[in-house]
C-alpha cells in the first residue's frame, strides 16, 4: 500500500528543512550560530525518520 500523502508530504518537508539548515551552518562564521543550525538540521532529520517509521508501521497495518 502507497504511503499516505500527508506523511510523506511532512517527512519531504522535513528533509529540506534538514538540508536547508545544514546549508546555513555552512555559511555562518560564528561557530556557535552554526552549531544551532547542525541542531536543527539534526532535529529535522530525527523527525523525518519517525515520519519513516510511522509510514512503514501504516504499511504494515494496511498490508
Amino acid at each position: 500500500m502507497p504511503e499516505d500523502p500527508i506523511t510523506e508530504e511532512l517527512k519531504l518537508t522535513q528533509l529540506e528543512r534538514e538540508r536547508a539548515e545544514r546549508r546555513r551552518a555552512d555559511k555562518v562564521p560564528d561557530a556557535d550560530e552554526a552549531a544551532q543550525h547542525e541542531r536543527r538540521a539534526d532535529k529535522a532529520r530525527y523527525l523525518a525518520e519517525k515520519l519513516e517509521e510511522r509510514a512503514e508501521s501504516e504499511r504494515r497495518t494496511d498490508g
